[in-house]
C-alpha cells in the first residue's frame, strides 16, 4: 500500500506527524521490506492483532496453511472444486460485510478510543479497501469526536468484482448502507480518480477531493542510465487478473510472430506479478507461452529498473463496468520512467486522459486489433532503430511529495 507509506513519508514536510496504526500479522499476498526505508525515522507504528478468515478459507479450498492469498483472485485455480470456490465466494460475500477484515472492527476501536484518550492526535485517517477501516474510522468520530479523513484508493460498491460476490438482497443493501454512511460522516472523503468522484456523487452529494497515487522521485532514480532489453519487451507490472486478460493483444502478437520472423526472434513478454489461470490459458492457446518470461514477485527497487529497460510497458485496464474510472497506481512511475505506455482500456477513461495528456503512449479499446497491431509494428520499427523513446510532459503534479502536499490541506481544513 505505498500511497500512505509516501504520504507519511512526506507529511512532516508540511507540519503533520503522523501515527500508523497497522495489524501485528496481516495475511498479505507479497511483502516488499525494501519499503521500510521510507518509513521516517521517530515515526510511531502502533500495531494490534488481527483474526482473519483465511486459515478456514484455505481448509475449505484444500490450500496449504502457509500458502499465500492473492486477494485480487476471486478464484485462483481454475477450480479443482467449483463448488468450494463458489460457496467461498458466497461466504465472503454475504458473512463478511464489509469484507474479511471485519473481525479488526471491535478488537480495534477498543484498543484505539482508550489510546487517543492518553495520546492527543488532530485527526483519524482511514484508507481503504478493506473497507472494514472505514469503519473503525466512523466508530471513532462517533465516541471521541475525532475529526475523520476516508481515503478511497477503490470504489465500494462499484469495484471491478462486486458483481461476482453472490450477494443476498440482504447483504447488497447492507454494503450500500455502509457505503452511504462512510460518505456522509467522514469530515473529507479522498479518491484517487475523478471517475470516483463521480461515481460517489451518484451516491451522496458532497464535495470530494480527486488526490491521484504518484510517484515518488527519490524511487525513479533521476539521471540513472538503465541499458534497455535486447530483446523487444513487452512488460506488464501488477497482477494479471481475469478481467485484465488483453485477449486482442494475444491475437495480434499471435498473428505477428507468425507472419515476422524477426519479430518473433525479438518479442519478450514480461509480466511481474501473479497471472490468474485464465490469463494463462489465453496465452497458451494463442502460442505465446514461449515468450512468456512470468515473475511472481519483485522488489520494487527492481520494478523501477524493468519499467526502464522494457521497450513497452503495458498498462491493462480491467474489462468491467466500472472501466472507466480506473486509474492504477502503477500509471505513474510509467509516466516518468521514459518507456512508452500501451495501454489497452476505454479511450474515454481517467486512465486514457492521463496517458493522452502526458503523452506518453497510445490507448486501444478492449476489441482494437487493427490499430494495435499497427502500433506494435511501428513500435518495433523504431526499436530497432533504437528510436523507441516516451516524450512525457507535465509530470511534475503527480509528484509524490507534491500530492502530500494536497493531502496535508485536507488534514488542515478539517481541523482548522
Amino acid at each position: 500500500m505505498q500511497r500512505w507509506l509516501k504520504f507519511v513519508k512526506y507529511l512532516r514536510d508540511f507540519g503533520w506527524e503522523s501515527v500508523v496504526f497497522t495489524p501485528e500479522n496481516p495475511e498479505m499476498p507479497v511483502e516488499d521490506k525494501s519499503l521500510l526505508w521510507d518509513i521516517p525515522d521517530d515515526c510511531m507504528v502502533v500495531k494490534l492483532p488481527i483474526e482473519e478468515p483465511y486459515r478456514f478459507y484455505k481448509k475449505l479450498t484444500g490450500k496449504r496453511q502457509d500458502q499465500k492469498i492473492q486477494t485480487a483472485f476471486l478464484s485462483e485455480s481454475g477450480s479443482k472444486n467449483n463448488f468450494l470456490e463458489n460457496l467461498s465466494i458466497w461466504i465472503r460475500g454475504n458473512l463478511f460485510i464489509p469484507d474479511a477484515r471485519k473481525s479488526w472492527i471491535k478488537p480495534s476501536v477498543k484498543f484505539l478510543v482508550t489510546y487517543l484518550k492518553e495520546h492527543k492526535i488532530d485527526a483519524v485517517v482511514t484508507t481503504g479497501p478493506p473497507h472494514s477501516m472505514h469503519m473503525i474510522g466512523y466508530q471513532l468520530k462517533t465516541k471521541l469526536h475525532i475529526p475523520w479523513l476516508a481515503d478511497f484508493r477503490d470504489p465500494w460498491t462499484n469495484i471491478d468484482y462486486y458483481e461476482q460476490l453472490k450477494l443476498t438482497k440482504h447483504a447488497d443493501q447492507r454494503h450500500h448502507q455502509l457505503e452511504k454512511q462512510v460518505l456522509t460522516e467522514a469530515n473529507a472523503v479522498t479518491v484517487v480518480s475523478p471517475g470516483m468522484v463521480d461515481d460517489f456523487m451518484g451516491k451522496v452529494d458532497r464535495k470530494y477531493h480527486f488526490i491521484p497515487n504518484g510517484y515518488d522521485t527519490a524511487d525513479t532514480q533521476p539521471g540513472v542510465d538503465v541499458i534497455k532489453s535486447e530483446k523487444f519487451t513487452l512488460s506488464h507490472i501488477g497482477s494479471l487478473t481475469k478481467t485484465r486478460n488483453p485477449e486482442n493483444l494475444w491475437n495480434v502478437l499471435s498473428e505477428l510472430v507468425h507472419e515476422n520472423k524477426p519479430f518473433a526472434e525479438d518479442l519478450e513478454i514480461m509480466n511481474v506479478g501473479k497471472i490468474d489461470f485464465q490469463a494463462i490459458k489465453s496465452i497458451k492457446q494463442a502460442g505465446l507461452e514461449a515468450f512468456m518470461t512470468p515473475v511472481d514477485y519483485m522488489p520494487h527497487e527492481q520494478v523501477i529498473h524493468e519499467q526502464k529497460s522494457a521497450s513497452l510497458l503495458l498498462l491493462l485496464i480491467n474489462n468491467t463496468p466500472n472501466a472507466k474510472l480506473i486509474l492504477t497506481g502503477k500509471i505513474f512511475e510509467y509516466l516518468v520512467s521514459g518507456t512508452p505506455v500501451a495501454c489497452i482500456g476505454p479511450p474515454d477513461g481517467n486512465a486514457a486522459q492521463i496517458i493522452k495528456s502526458a503523452n506518453c503512449g497510445q490507448v486501444f479499446g478492449f476489441d482494437d486489433e487493427r490499430n494495435l497491431r499497427k502500433y506494435l509494428l511501428a513500435s518495433y520499427e523504431r526499436f530497432k532503430n533504437k528510436e523507441l523513446i516516451s516524450k512525457c510532459s507535465g509530470t511534475e503534479q503527480y509528484a509524490r511529495r507534491n500530492l502530500t502536499g494536497r493531502m496535508a490541506e485536507v488534514l488542515t481544513r478539517i481541523t482548522a
